[in-house]
């Protein structure tokens, strides 16, 4: 039996981007679960996905899940964590999507945290037992699983405290043909948030959804 066989995805929250990660994850082969505060509002999708796809709720996705993807709303980041359960991430990875942008006054978007106070370092001090690394946040939902520019392969900016837990957000991310560079402890978080807020107001301008970001080196 491979690793993605025996390797179960939950994801907190059941919008558009983790509906997104989960489908592609499932083309690859690996149990994933849903979790929604209404489990049942996914039964079509679930049935749609097929027998690798379940639904349930936060804490159950929590439980379920050997990594996790954190895939809510920045403004609610807390009645989500509260929700899960904080001890079901003890232990584990948890892949943070999520990213600090209030739409409430239209657009561009208001960035919404201070330096020092991400929400990849709020997350991560609110489970500490947890290994948070920030990943999948620094673009779109229309490019998260196909880095692909021609002959060029587009860089996915990762942050996080845990080694291990960076080399497995790292695998998962390659499973797409991410080209993976670390950028340290999850302090640096910052830096990835303002960098998604970067993505968004540069398509907003250009009226695009579908560019990416290249680290290039000599």
């Amino acid at each position: 039996m491979s690793e993605k066989d025996q390797m179960k995805l939950g994801f907190i929250g059941a919008g558009n981007v983790a509906k997104k990660l989960a489908e592609a994850f499932l083309e690859k082969g690996y149990e994933i679960r849903l979790g929604s505060r209404s489990p049942e509002k996914l039964n079509v999708w679930v049935k749609a996905a097929g027998k690798k796809a379940s639904a349930g709720t936060l804490s159950e996705t929590a439980v379920f899940g050997d990594v996790l993807f954190f895939c809510v709303g920045g403004e609610v980041i807390n009645e989500a964590i509260a929700a899960a359960g904080p001890q079901n991430f003890a232990g584990k990875t948890l892949i943070d999507v999520t990213n600090p942008m209030d739409f409430s006054k239209g657009i561009p978007p208001r960035f919404t945290v201070e330096f020092g106070n991400s929400l990849g370092e709020q997350i991560q001090r609110m489970l500490p037992d947890a290994n948070v690394v920030k990943a999948f946040s620094s673009i779109g939902l229309e490019v998260m699983t196909n880095p692909y520019y021609g002959d060029q392969t587009a860089t996915m900016l990762i942050a996080g405290n845990d080694k291990n837990a960076k080399n497995e957000a790292a695998k998962l991310a390659q499973e797409f043909g991410w080209d993976i560079e670390d950028i340290g402890e999850i302090d640096q978080s910052f830096l990835l948030e303002a960098f998604a807020n970067l993505w968004v107001n540069y398509g907003l301008k250009h009226n695009t959804r579908s560019h990416a970001f290249k680290l290039l080196k000599r």
